[in-house]
């Protein structure tokens, strides 16, 4: 049984899907799936927690960590050109069942964080509702909860569904769509930082590090999962124009967009309200409520709204063709990397997964699952990281559109840094995700060896 089998993938071979997005798609399909939740949500949980003042400290540790691994990211992405993302490198750096294990990791961050980030959508549109003095029925405003008269979340099945028809309709259009979407998200952070800027008192930021510094690394463990998405660019490597040189563009440059933003976010915010008033779900709003400015935070609130949008619109393009790679490489049926002659979009997958999303966003209270979409991307991070090495040794001749500075050293440090985050978060995390590796495991053993491509492909020679 060789588990550790490599495939070489053909580069030149075409898939079916139609090469349309460049340089800016990217960018903007990567601060589309990064400014969302983390932004909105998760900056207020980190400073009344963990960090206090001192979150823009954690935004920056957590920004070093994620642009050390962006850059093997970038290396990979403009080397391997295909679709599958961490899945496809690692399939080519150590083999096919670290291959499918890191894929299983990734259905994991995209599914869970899609579930999660659709119920976040459902409550900030309930929440706009009843400021128009509209309430939705409760048995359709939340997760099954029988003792609240909660039966399903009806707006977050619906959003789900609505994306998945977006998707459907192909790669160009839906870029468009999100380029819109995520101009409106960036103005209305715009916004925000240049109202709040003249509300800021120093005296907020004392004292700045009320937990210390290790408040500050388990801060930055927390508002890492606001970086989760820039991976996401890699998974669309089969529909870009000149990937070697747009796929590091793309990666890189969102990320940099994101980390500035982040990092003014929250020294404004931070000086706008005393740290310990900020647990709340939507504190970027609440900040300028507690100064006065209802009407932009009402504006704030909208683009919370369009924001988590874009969220929910790359991570469920990034699941597709996740399976679409994995599907075509026989470790998952074949069904799912169908490619529609007309849309040339995976249509069978983008609904199949995204009724599954639905009824986990509609059904299930996702809260609790978030630490483990943050512990399954710093493992796949950590793995990209080391893959840059095993890559280098096992295919010399493979050419490269961009090349990681000081290998190894650099590919060690960031995966050093992976691991030193994802000791960061508590035992239940690491149990749930030990179970969930080994479900892949069972999966790979049972169907995938059986099926899987290049098996046959050996079986054959």
């Amino acid at each position: 049984m060789d588990l550790f089998r490599k495939k070489h993938f053909d580069l030149n071979k075409g898939t079916g899907l139609k090469k349309t997005l460049g340089a800016l798609d990217l960018i903007s399909l990567g601060v589309g799936a990064i400014i969302g939740t983390g932004i909105f949500v998760i900056t207020g949980q980190a400073a009344a927690e963990h960090a206090g003042p001192a979150l823009m400290i954690s935004f920056v540790i957590a920004a070093i960590v994620c642009i050390l691994a962006a850059l093997c990211y970038s290396e990979l992405a403009s080397t391997v050109t295909v679709s599958g993302s961490a899945y496809a490198y690692s399939y080519a750096a150590f083999g096919e069942v670290i291959g499918w294990l890191m894929g299983w990791t990734l259905v994991l961050e995209y599914g869970v964080a899609a579930a999660s980030v659709a119920s976040g959508w459902s409550a900030y549109v309930q929440g706009l509702l009843e400021g128009f003095g509209i309430h939705l029925p409760t048995a359709i405003s939340g997760a099954f909860n029988l003792s609240q008269g909660q039966i399903i979340d009806l707006p977050a099945v619906l959003i789900i569904l609505a994306i998945c028809l977006l998707l459907t309709q192909g790669a160009r259009e839906t870029a468009r769509f999100n380029a819109m979407m995520v101009f409106v998200k960036i103005a209305v952070i715009i916004i925000f930082i240049l109202v709040g800027a003249f509300y800021v008192k120093p005296d907020n930021w004392t004292p700045y590090m009320p937990f210390g510094f290790t408040g500050v690394m388990s801060g930055a463990a927390v508002v890492f999962f606001a970086y989760i998405g820039f991976d996401a660019v890699a998974t669309a490597a089969e529909e870009v124009k000149n990937p070697q040189r747009n796929l590091p563009i793309g990666i890189i440059g969102s990320l940099i967009v994101c980390m500035i933003m982040y990092s003014l976010v929250a020294v404004v915010l931070t000086g706008m309200v005393p740290f310990t008033n900020l647990g709340v779900a939507d504190p970027v709003a609440f900040a300028l409520r507690f100064v006065g400015q209802d009407f932009v935070a009402g504006l704030i609130s909208i683009g919370a709204i369009v924001g988590i949008t874009t969220v929910l619109l790359v991570l469920l393009f990034s699941q597709t063709r996740l399976l679409f790679a994995i599907s075509r490489d026989g470790l998952l049926p074949k069904f799912l990397s169908k490619v529609d002659e007309k849309r040339h979009t995976p249509v069978r997958s983008t609904w199949m997964v995204g009724i599954i999303i639905a009824l986990l966003c509609g059904l299930l209270p996702l809260e609790q699952l978030a630490s483990l979409t943050i512990i399954g991307t710093l493992f796949a991070f950590a793995v990209v990281s080391l893959g840059v090495i095993g890559l280098r040794k096992s295919r010399p001749d493979l050419k490269r559109g961009f090349s990681v500075p000081w290998v190894p050293f650099l590919p060690l440090l960031s995966a050093a840094f992976c691991v030193l985050l994802m000791l960061q978060l508590d035992g239940s995390t690491w149990g749930g995700f030990a179970v969930w590796i080994l479900i892949g495991l069972c999966i790979y053993f049972f169907y995938g060896y059986r099926h899987s491509e290049l098996g046959d492909k050996q079986t054959r020679k």
